[in-house]
């Protein structure tokens, strides 16, 4: 599958779904119909995570369309995404445990033999190669994949979100890590993913039949516990001449950005990450990039680099909120070495939305209706 790296693109990609399979997204959503026909998603989400059209845009314009009641999955499953972000700003400690837990976990013989798909499970195998050549994966294979990956072949499940981070297209600390966790029973502490043979087949329509699985495997358990950390951000835009973007958040459409001076759009390399990216990802964030600067043409494409050179000469810069994750991590670090002054300006519909993911999906799914009507999407 390929993807027209634009936000005309994504929007055009919308159109069609709207148009030709969101009516039946409920039935079809769960079967993977193996990598070339993915119609029966809307295949956003490489958009969606780096926020060149945002989960609320995406909302507004199929509610224009159809009745809440008539793509209520649909708008619950987009709005995963804006979940996962706000349960982990809420507990930005988990990120950071996550990575600190990569530094002490080795690549043996069982990982290689995983991540270059030469293990007996055959959907497994050729689902690593779906990723590795197209960058994307569906929804519930990924689940199956996680499973297998945490149950089966019982790799840590941190090595697993790492492999992901590191070929998706869509990949984002929160719903990658997130996930992860969540299949690995950790998320909602006792309550894990196990992946079994029938539904395998039953939704690749038999493609894979009589799969050997662990499928009794227990949850993963962790110690830790994790306390709610207050949100404490600027929603308008200050007063700052310079306004730092990064490639995680793109949208740019409804901000005032003529108050500014300089506009700065960073893309880190490999060398300022903790979790490596496969080049191609680096590749299709540059041309998101890219496709922003035709659009606004006053942007200035940087890499931490130039930053850092720029941060030497400027100390104060208006910073649209990266999430937590890679680049709100690098962010911190160059802010403490360099004693920079970062204004974080949140979306006000994200610090709106956010207040609900102090606890589980569902109280936050409950609440939709509310998000919606409060920002007249609906």
């Amino acid at each position: 599958m390929k993807f027209e790296i634009s936000r005309e693109g994504a929007l055009k990609q919308l159109g069609v779904f709207i148009n030709s399979e969101l009516a039946n997204y409920s039935f079809k959503r769960n079967f993977d119909l193996g990598p070339s026909d993915k119609t029966n998603v809307s295949c956003l989400s490489p958009y969606i995570s780096h926020r060149l059209i945002t989960e609320y845009e995406v909302a507004k314009i199929v509610l224009a369309k159809f009745p809440f009641q008539k793509v209520e999955k649909y708008i619950q499953e987009i709005f995963w995404r804006v979940y996962w972000k706000g349960w982990l700003e809420l507990r930005p400690q988990v990120w950071s445990d996550f990575t600190e837990d990569l530094k002490g976990l080795k690549e043996d013989d069982n990982y290689k033999k995983a991540v270059n798909g030469e293990t007996q499970i055959q959907c497994f195998n050729d689902w690593v190669k779906e990723l590795r050549e197209n960058n994307y994966l569906h929804n519930h294979t990924r689940m199956w994949f996680a499973s297998i990956w945490i149950f089966t072949l019982n790799l840590p499940w941190q090595k697993g979100a790492e492999f992901f981070m590191k070929h998706l297209y869509d990949g984002d600390a929160a719903s990658n890590t997130l996930s992860w966790r969540w299949v690995a029973g950790l998320q909602t502490k006792g309550k894990h993913y196990v992946a079994q043979s029938w539904n395998i087949s039953k939704f690749t329509n038999n493609k894979y039949m009589n799969i050997k699985l662990n499928e009794n495997a227990l949850s993963l358990t962790d110690k830790r516990e994790y306390k709610l950390n207050p949100l404490n951000f600027i929603t308008e835009d200050n007063s700052n001449e310079n306004l730092l973007v990064f490639e995680n958040e793109l949208n740019l459409e409804n901000k005032d950005l003529k108050k500014y001076k300089n506009i700065y759009l960073v893309l880190l390399s490999n060398e300022a990450r903790k979790l490596k990216l496969e080049q191609k990802v680096l590749d299709y964030k540059s041309q998101l990039i890219n496709d922003q600067k035709k659009r606004f043409e006053d942007l200035k494409i940087i890499d931490e680099v130039k930053f850092e050179t720029l941060a030497d000469e400027i100390s104060s810069f208006d910073v649209i909120h990266p999430s937590i994750g890679e680049n709100y991590s690098y962010l911190n670090t160059i802010k403490k070495k360099q004693n920079l002054e970062l204004n974080f300006i949140l979306n006000e519909k994200d610090k709106f939305s956010w207040q609900f993911s102090n606890k589980g999906y569902f109280n936050f799914k409950n609440n939709i209706p509310k998000i919606l009507t409060n920002f007249n999407l609906q």
